[in-house]
């Protein structure tokens, strides 16, 4: 399998942040790039540096980018998380997805199930 680009959707929570070390560990052993999707909520986009700094520490000495997808409220999507996931998946080349499923935000929970469902690399929910 050759995975240059280990996709990671986040939001903050611990289950993300498990997320991230399952992409680093993936990342590592292809020696990969992790790229950090902060998909957030409307009320909480100012998170995205704090998470950006926490997701750095997780992956160490791994490379890490990051993008962020703001504007979500889990009462009216104008667009749904999970999509929003793939075409970033898309835009960084992403060969393989890592969700967080265990206990997830609803917001975050609704793009892993999305993407589980519609994802044409391979994904591991963790």
């Amino acid at each position: 399998m050759d995975i240059e680009t280990v996709l990671v959707p986040v939001d903050g929570s611990p289950q993300s942040a498990q997320a991230v070390r399952v992409a680093a560990a993936v990342a590592e052993r292809y020696g990969a790039t992790v790229h950090a999707l902060y998909v957030l909520e409307r009320d909480r986009a100012e998170d995205a540096e704090q998470m950006m700094v926490a997701a750095s520490s997780i992956v160490g000495d791994v490379p890490l980018c990051h993008s962020s997808a703001y504007g979500f409220t889990t009462a009216t999507l104008s667009q749904h998380p999970g999509s929003t996931v793939l075409d970033a998946s898309e835009d960084a080349s992403a060969d393989f997805i890592v969700v967080p499923r265990e206990r997830p935000s609803d917001l975050l929970g609704k793009a892993a199930g999305y993407v589980l469902q519609y994802a044409q690399q391979p994904v591991l929910s963790v």
